[in-house]
């Protein structure tokens, strides 16, 4: 039984062997993730799976699909590459329906796959496939599982639909990710695992966890490792060179969304908060030793007092332009200005006399309201309007400024938001603040022309941003 086991067993590691050799050949820059993954015999599945680590298989599904239908098995493995690049599996505990969160993983997936023209992996045109890429495109624009997911659950369920894409966008076994081991592999490695990923040049072996927020979900080594793996695809895929793009279809386009920096929105305002004294008791240099000690010696002298000013850091003097041209959205305006007013009066972000520009323009100034506390801020949403009807040029808001500034205006300036759609002239000199270019996660938006010295920011609207630097 041992010596039939090992066959099959090996049979299965030729023939993951072969597919992954010929995916190599035609896709090149996807070694990194190629190389990631192990092969394991489990006949806890009908067909296969990957839960990061290892692609697990049923050597009976292998060999029928190898000799009947080959390129299935070519999609299927590089179907499960794309999990792994994209970490669904890594998130999928923490989703209230996995199995709608099954659905769309595989449909973002089959998305990616489908715009790729490599015959490895050609397949016969699907007009139910194309049908629902066509509608959930114009609904959610970016194809990623998160964004189809949000998508479904804010739309009434249809659970004969998802019957029916279940059926045709299911390709692997999903169950690996529901179960996957908290421990890191064996240190003795069975055949078919790849070698150990060399150690960075400091030394370390690379499974460290990301610098991500406090506030987010720690990262786990093994997903930290198939996010460098992104990385590194996504600059290989970039060095090809745009007479490629055609082949490898959306893959660029996704990656890049995937792989922006998360971090919370409240720290990120932080940044351009200054340290002051400002009157009022200071806890925590008081020292009640001292003072329960002179009351105890002299009956009603404290040997000590509250120390009357207290150091803190808040918002001092920050700048924010609004694009009101005719292609930013009204309610996508809203939405920023309410998340930031109540982030900022979340965590009194103000001093006693503050300076908040909030500068309306498109191809020029065209107003500027001075803000001095929250509730000026939450009352100039509410009445806000998009009152522009010409193109965006954000040249204007940065001369405006350094003419403020001329003028002894805007002295501990720390930084701009500036919120847009992205289409407009940008400036080529960089600032001595921080210049933050701001898009609403969820709309269509043109950030290419960003300069390299300024930050880019996308929100959500759960308060978290993506950052790009």
């Amino acid at each position: 039984m041992s010596q039939t086991r090992e066959k099959l067993e090996q049979m299965g590691f030729r023939i993951l062997d072969a597919v992954r050799t010929e995916l190599l050949l035609s896709m090149r820059f996807m070694a990194p993730a190629l190389n990631s993954l192990g092969f394991k015999m489990d006949l806890a599945t009908a067909s296969a799976g990957t839960d990061a680590v290892y692609i697990r298989f049923n050597p009976g599904f292998l060999l029928q699909t190898f000799v009947e239908r080959p390129r299935r098995l070519n999609r299927m493995y590089l179907h499960m590459l794309l999990h792994c690049l994209f970490r669904h599996m890594f998130s999928a505990r923490d989703r209230e329906d996995p199995d709608l969160w099954d659905i769309c993983c595989d449909i973002a997936v089959e998305s990616v796959v489908d715009s790729m023209s490599y015959d490895v992996i050609a397949r016969p045109h699907s007009p139910f496939k194309e049908g629902w890429y066509e509608r959930l495109q114009n609904e959610v624009k970016i194809l990623t599982a998160e964004k189809i997911y949000a998508w479904f659950l804010s739309n009434p369920r249809d659970y004969s639909a998802e019957v029916d894409l279940r059926r045709v966008f299911t390709v692997d076994d999903h169950s690996f990710w529901r179960r996957m081991e908290d421990e890191e592999p064996p240190r003795k490695k069975p055949p078919g695992t790849p070698p150990e990923a060399p150690p960075d040049r400091d030394g370390k072996d690379g499974k460290e966890q990301t610098q991500d927020s406090k506030h987010l979900k720690p990262v786990s080594p093994k997903e930290d490792e198939w996010k460098k793996n992104a990385e590194k695809i996504e600059a290989d895929i970039e060095i090809i060179g745009k007479e490629k793009s055609e082949e490898t279809g959306s893959l660029t386009r996704i990656l890049r969304f995937e792989m922006r920096k998360r971090t919370d929105y409240r720290e990120f305002l932080q940044r351009f908060s200054i340290l002051r004294e400002e009157a009022g008791v200071d806890l925590d240099s008081f020292d009640y030793g001292f003072y329960y000690y002179g009351m105890e010696l002299y009956g009603n002298m404290p040997l000590i007092e509250e120390n009357e000013f207290r150091e803190v850091k808040k918002v001092d003097s920050l700048v924010i332009a609004i694009d009101t041209s005719a292609s930013c959205q009204k309610v996508l305006v809203q939405q920023f200005l309410n998340e930031t007013a109540d982030l900022l009066a979340g965590i009194g972000s103000f001093f006693a006399k503050t300076e908040i520009h909030l500068i309306e323009c498109d191809d020029k100034v065209q107003n500027d309201i001075v803000i001095t506390d929250v509730a000026q801020l939450q009352q100039y949403t509410e009445g806000f309007e998009v009152k522009g009807g010409f193109g965006t040029d954000f040249r204007p808001v940065f001369n405006y400024i350094e003419d403020l500034r001329a003028r002894g205006e805007l002295e501990n300036l720390r930084g701009l938001m500036y919120f847009t759609d992205g289409f407009g002239e940008y400036p080529k000199k960089p600032t001595d603040y921080d210049t933050a270019f701001v898009f609403w996660r969820d709309e269509e938006l043109d950030d290419t022309g960003v300069p390299d010295w300024a930050i880019k920011l996308f929100i959500d609207p759960e308060g978290q941003i993506e950052q790009q630097s």
